[in-house]
């Protein structure tokens, strides 16, 4: 069955193509409610991230740092007006933005968004990803032993 133009699936598959992986700054303000607060992305007790204003400079110090990003939505579950996205991240660490250099490394993690859509945009969203594999790819956490 087709998905809806305005539903909350189509909403967060384009979100993660037109902001991810397209890299369109623009589309931030346009699929993000202004007032919207986005969980999660500073770090783990850090307040949300509010409006599209906020969102534009998590989103330009992450794309300073990991370029070629590619976030594909490996699956989604909708109820009502929520979506979850289960997304896989594969990018290349070649800024210093996120606080120590550049490694030259690729990563590959995933992780869970869980947005709230009305009206075409995203509202509130909550994000779990697997920044702690993230940093130990680019050599920043030791992996542990195996047991």
């Amino acid at each position: 069955m087709p998905t809806m133009p305005g539903a909350p699936d189509a909403v967060i598959r384009q979100w993660f193509k037109d902001v991810w992986d397209d890299g369109h700054e623009d589309a931030i303000g346009r699929m993000l409610a202004p007032d919207a607060r986005v969980h999660g992305l500073s770090g783990a007790d850090g307040p949300p991230i509010i409006g599209a204003k906020d969102f534009t400079s998590f989103f330009r110090a992450f794309q300073s740092a990991l370029s070629d990003i590619s976030i594909v939505v490996q699956r989604t579950v909708v109820q009502d007006d929520m979506c979850a996205a289960f997304c896989r991240v594969t990018a290349l660490h070649t800024g210093d933005t996120l606080g120590a250099p550049a490694s030259g490394e690729m990563v590959d993690f995933s992780g869970i968004s869980i947005a709230r859509v009305r009206d075409g945009k995203i509202v509130e969203a909550w994000n779990c990803f697997d920044f702690l594999s993230m940093y130990q790819q680019i050599g920043w956490v030791r992996k542990p032993p195996l047991p």
